[in-house]
């Protein structure tokens, strides 16, 4: 393949813009935000589902203190209505007094048994509204967090961003000055070679991989038409000849 040396040496000034969009779409998708950012998401999972879980726990106590409440009202209004009764001297049969006696001895017996139990729903209720607003307060800090942390990685994805489209808005007067069948070449390259088409030749080393070239390689560069594209035996990349070259 021929092209014009000229045309060559632009492959170079692309290269190095192709290289510097590279390197910051590289930074955009990798923003420093990111670790700290996956390990908050998998710390928020594990406390939402525990949350959720807490959630049922209180819903269920709360039912539960419901009933043990309805269960104690309904014990003490049955305790009332009979004390009512004998107050009011409706019973006048003394075996009926005496069983009556009884029934109420027994319900302050069960009345006490309720409120025990009563109060040992409540304080495990308290526990677990407790619990669940530790765990709504850890949400909330995880959130507070993310949140930071989201807003700074899009700030600077949006100045990166910008600055590729800065950058990018000169290719378009450099490819122009390429022939088409060489841009191809670099973009194929460009493909298949981690970013990298094109090097050029100084102080006999090649400069996209970076390696030297020996003594024949040189020389049959050096008889090579300036207007001839060179590629590296070794990398197979295109090598743009400069005054540098030390050919």
């Amino acid at each position: 393949m021929n092209a014009d040396p000229a045309a060559q040496l632009r492959l170079l000034d692309l290269q190095a813009l192709d290289a510097q969009v590279d390197q910051l779409r590289h930074v955009r998708a990798n923003p420093p935000q990111a670790a700290e950012i996956k390990d908050l998401l998998g710390k928020r999972a594990d406390v939402d589902g525990r949350l959720r879980d807490q959630r049922i726990v209180v819903d269920d106590l709360a039912l539960a203190q419901a009933k043990a409440d309805a269960d104690v009202e309904q014990v003490k209004a049955r305790r009332t209505r009979d004390r009512e009764r004998m107050d009011s001297g409706a019973i006048a049969d003394p075996k009926a007094l005496e069983r009556m006696q009884q029934e109420l001895q027994s319900l302050e017996r069960r009345i006490a048994t309720l409120e025990d139990e009563e109060l040992e729903v409540m304080e495990q209720l308290e526990e677990a509204q407790s619990a669940l607003a530790e765990l709504t307060s850890a949400i909330d800090e995880l959130d507070a967090r993310l949140g930071e942390l989201t807003t700074a990685r899009d700030e600077k994805a949006a100045e990166l961003d910008a600055q590729i489209a800065e950058v990018s808005a000169g290719r378009a007067a450099i490819v122009a000055d390429i022939p088409d069948d060489l841009l191809a070449l670099y973009e194929k390259l460009r493909a298949s070679k981690g970013g990298v088409a094109v090097g050029a030749l100084r102080a006999r080393q090649c400069g996209g991989c970076q390696l030297a070239l020996d003594a024949g390689e040189l020389a049959e560069i050096r008889a090579t038409p300036a207007d001839r594209v060179v590629r590296h035996e070794e990398c197979q990349r295109i090598l743009v000849r400069t005054p540098e070259s030390g050919l």
